[in-house]
């Protein structure tokens, strides 16, 4: 057998646990899309529905309530694309995200619930991105998750009430933080760089005009290649207990 570079023997169950809707296609898309070809399973909790997350072609004055509507469609659609089985929505206010024992308890029995193999977030400490400032709650995202993975996922002495409700302990194998500035793997995705773009065209909220959208992300190749003869990567920090 010739293993991929992520060097994973059977098929996988992967879950992503990121901030808002456009997330996991944004930071990750490729490689999620990658993963999906291979036949392994892949399921978001998403833990807001973006209901303040709009661009300047959207209307200002639309309610959250519509905008969380809208963003949940789009985020199924843009799923449907990279092969998603399911997209869950834990839907806390877009923008107030806070890392504390409420929200780490309810990852926990995201966790639990759902038994990963390979557990998708992104890098709390990546404070600054290609735009400026990383947003809040990317960074509250990463550290919740990291929070109730160690050590609480695969331990049964932390929240024990979690095991009144059938959640038993587990432990990913993995842990993959995408959106980092200090990765320690690197993808080829290339091949799979279109579906990722599919994926974000559905995300009609946030990329404003259509054509502009698209060669920026044309542009992301990498420094060695060209428009003409492209190839992108995506990278993460990974941790194994394996």
């Amino acid at each position: 057998m010739t293993l991929q570079p992520e060097n994973w023997e059977d098929t996988k169950n992967i879950l992503v646990v990121l901030a808002h809707p456009d997330d996991p296609e944004f930071f990750c898309g490729a490689t999620l899309a990658r993963w999906a070809k291979a036949g392994h399973t892949i399921n978001y909790y998403l833990l807001t529905c973006g209901d303040k997350g709009f661009n300047d072609s959207t209307a200002a004055d639309m309610t959250t309530d519509e905008l969380c509507r809208i963003r949940h469609d789009e985020q199924r659609a843009a799923a449907d694309v990279i092969g998603v089985k399911a997209v869950h929505f834990l839907d806390r206010p877009d923008g107030y995200l806070v890392p504390d024992l409420d929200l780490r308890r309810e990852i926990v029995r995201v966790i639990r619930k759902m038994k990963p193999d390979i557990l998708v977030t992104c890098d709390p400490q990546n404070l600054f991105a290609s735009y400026g400032l990383n947003h809040p709650d990317h960074r509250a995202a990463g550290q919740v998750v990291l929070d109730a993975v160690f050590p609480a996922a695969g331990s049964p002495v932390f929240f024990p009430e979690l095991l009144a409700e059938g959640y038993q302990p587990h432990m990913p194998k993995e842990i993959w933080c995408s959106l980092t500035s200090q990765p320690n793997t690197t993808l080829d995705v290339t091949e799979t760089w279109p579906i990722k773009l599919q994926a974000l065209l559905n995300h009609k909220t946030q990329i404003g005009d259509v054509e502009k959208f698209k060669e920026r992300m044309k542009s992301r190749h990498t420094e060695d290649s060209t428009d003409e003869n492209p190839r992108y990567e995506e990278k993460f920090r990974v941790v194994k207990y394996t």
